[in-house]
């Protein structure tokens, strides 16, 4: 039978009463005649109710025991789910990442898949089972438990329905698929039917919550079409897919990073800078030069104990190190928007008229970002979103 590999998000499974929602969604695709293999999430905030508990025992907990706990959100997920098929008379199992053969490198916090070995899946799914797995986690060849960062589920669905050479990789969430911007902060943000790999991968880089970054560049390296899908089966989703003609100079989207940190310092002290980052498996958003020096965002959301971090920097770099907190970033994304300097003129002249003051600014490939105060970022998202997406000129 072809086999197909669901994803849901925390929010799908974030109640009992949800849970059992997505539990009969997959019991009527799985008599559609389908293998199934489903990722989960964790239900609605326990990743982030589990990290306050860490940080109510060490403002810089170690990155592997962090990992040791992060990691025990989904396993809740994926157990409760296989149990609620069950109750429904489908035959199912439940997997951990290190289970269903989820391979990373030695990162914790933000590990990368290096390789997928699913002989317990195919197993499983011989016997006739919907195979049930935690996302955002595998094992290190070292046997460590790792996991892979904010939306690690995502990558974790695509590296397996490319392994498993699945029919359809399906992500669901709570909004129809991709739009223009973010529907909850721009009212007039558009689906898109169709976004091409390279586009996606950048907005989600730039703070796009429907898909991982990660995912995306594993989905285009495999060839895989990914279909970003409402939990509740209404309307049509977006296909993320191999990136087509495009016009030059025009955004098909904006995205908006809430928190973000700027790291300055001198020319010569980047080299001991990056070190440190890649020590904490920090990587930077954005990294700019210039004769004043270098200059790195960073996007918070996945830096777990900023302030440890923030503190040995200023001890390692001895003065040299500039912190700057309380920031936001907006991105516009689009073949060939950074070919000319026009859209980067309407982006300022956006920012000035929703009172957001520009900070810093970054040109790369298909993006373009602005820096600007973490206050002003949703109005600054609206009016760059309508400078450059519902107003291309």
């Amino acid at each position: 039978m072809p086999v197909v590999v669901q994803k849901y998000g925390g929010s799908s499974v974030g109640s009992l009463e949800r849970m059992r929602r997505v539990a009969g969604k997959i019991a009527a695709r799985r008599r559609t005649g389908v293998d199934l293999v489903v990722v989960v999430s964790a239900m609605g905030d326990t990743t982030d109710e589990l990290l306050s508990l860490a940080r109510g025992v060490s403002p810089d907990p170690p990155r592997r025991e962090l990992d040791m706990l992060l990691s025990a959100g989904e396993r809740i997920s994926m157990a409760l789910l296989s149990m609620a098929l069950q109750e429904l008379g489908v035959g199912a199992i439940s997997f951990t990442g290190s289970q269903s053969g989820i391979l990373t490198d030695e990162s914790h916090a933000s590990a990368r898949i290096v390789e997928v070995r699913p002989a317990r899946i195919r197993e499983a799914l011989a016997r006739g089972k919907v195979v049930i797995v935690a996302g955002y986690q595998g094992v290190s060849r070292a046997r460590e438990v790792t996991t892979l960062g904010r939306g690690g589920s995502d990558t974790t669905a695509v590296a397996l329905a490319a392994a498993l050479d699945a029919e359809a990789c399906e992500i669901y969430s709570d909004v129809d698929g991709v739009f223009s911007a973010d529907p909850r902060i721009v009212a007039d943000a558009r689906k898109l039917d169709a976004v091409g790999y390279g586009e996606m991968k950048e907005l989600s880089h730039a703070g796009a919550r429907v898909l991982n970054a990660q995912a995306v560049e594993w989905a285009r390296e495999s060839g895989i079409t990914i279909r970003a899908l409402h939990v509740s089966g209404e309307g049509t989703g977006t296909r993320v897919e191999a990136d087509g003609p495009r016009a030059p100079g025009i955004a098909v989207g904006a995205a908006l990073l809430p928190e973000v940190c700027r790291l300055r310092v001198p020319g010569e002290a980047l080299g001991e800078l990056l070190d440190l980052l890649g020590e904490r498996g920090v990587a930077p958003h954005d990294v700019a030069m210039g004769a004043a020096g270098a200059s790195l965002w960073l996007s918070l959301e996945n830096v777990h104990g900023f302030p440890a971090l923030r503190a040995e920097g200023q001890r390692r770099l001895a003065g040299r190190l500039v912190v700057e907190e309380g920031l936001a970033a907006v991105s516009a994304v689009g073949h060939g928007l950074c070919d000319t300097v026009a859209p980067l003129r309407r982006a300022l002249e956006a920012m000035a008229g929703a009172g957001a003051a520009v900070v810093g600014a970054t040109a790369r490939g298909p993006r373009l970002s602005l820096l600007t105060g973490a206050a002003s970022g949703p109005a600054a998202l609206r009016g760059l979103h309508a400078a450059l997406v519902a107003d291309p000129r």
